[in-house]
């Protein structure tokens, strides 16, 4: 479990409120889905909750129905920007990729995918 972070100064919660752009494709009362700034395939969406939780093991720990509804979401993200087939990344601390320490998913989509650990 990555180390808990101050959300003032978190990226995703600044573009959850508004304060940074965002191409937004799907969201719900807790969750958004954007497009990723540096895509990786043909569809690369980000899925973030609002709240803010710093990797996939503490918003399982602290709120596991924010969890569903995350992947609930990255199911329909991917059924309306591609065909339903996808892959949902979850990167969980700076030696897995993790970047921004506020938990997402992202939705890899569009295209044939190969084994990838990146």
């Amino acid at each position: 479990m990555t180390t808990p972070t101050d959300s003032t100064n978190c990226l995703f919660c600044r573009i959850v409120a508004g304060e940074l752009p965002a191409d937004v494709v799907a969201s719900s009362d807790n969750v958004i889905a954007f497009r990723d700034i540096d895509p990786q395939a043909p569809v690369h969406v980000l899925v973030v909750p609002r709240a803010h939780y710093g990797d996939v093991a503490q918003v399982a720990a602290g709120d596991a129905d924010l969890l569903a509804e995350m992947v609930s979401l990255a199911d329909q993200v991917a059924g309306t920007l591609a065909d339903g087939q996808f892959r949902l990344i979850f990167n969980s601390g700076p030696r897995a990729g993790q970047s921004v320490f506020h938990v997402h998913a992202h939705v890899i989509a569009g295209e044939q995918l190969g084994w990838s650990p990146a």
